[in-house]
């Protein structure tokens, strides 16, 4: 093996257990119900590929994420796609107004919900109920 592989190779796999850890779940149906019945604390995020809102989002999250790995230890995160599953059960029981929101649930309640919002602080403090939730 020569030595630019080597390289690659053990950077990868010193980086996989981080880039892993640090995705969300894609939904599919039953999905958010079956984790719910687990007493699982989830953070649903209704996104979308092409949304700039969903993408500001994304990264706040991922940047809390990194620096308080507790949030991934105790909370579930979902991704919805929008496009896909806008107008499913799950958005309509939930009364989804658009992509771009961010739902905390656990159990039968609604904990938190954020709507095309982006500051840090609305999104940590979203984060820390469902941390709180999680935790308790």
């Amino acid at each position: 093996m020569d030595r630019r592989s080597f390289l690659t190779l053990t950077a990868a796999s010193f980086a996989l257990p981080f880039s892993a850890r640090a995705a969300a779940l894609s939904y599919t149906p039953g999905m958010v119900q079956e984790r719910l019945a687990k007493g699982e604390t989830l953070f649903l995020d209704f996104t979308a590929s092409w949304c700039s809102t969903c993408r500001s989002q994304a990264r706040t999250i991922q940047a809390l994420k990194s620096d308080n790995p507790a949030y991934e230890q105790g909370v579930t995160f979902i991704d919805i796609d929008w496009d896909t599953y806008g107008k499913s059960d799950l958005a309509k029981s939930l009364k989804i107004p658009r992509r771009s929101t961010l739902v905390v649930l656990k159990g039968d309640q609604e904990l938190g919900r954020i709507v095309a919002q982006t500051g840090t602080s609305d999104i940590k403090a979203l984060m820390d109920t469902a941390l709180a939730a999680a935790t308790s």
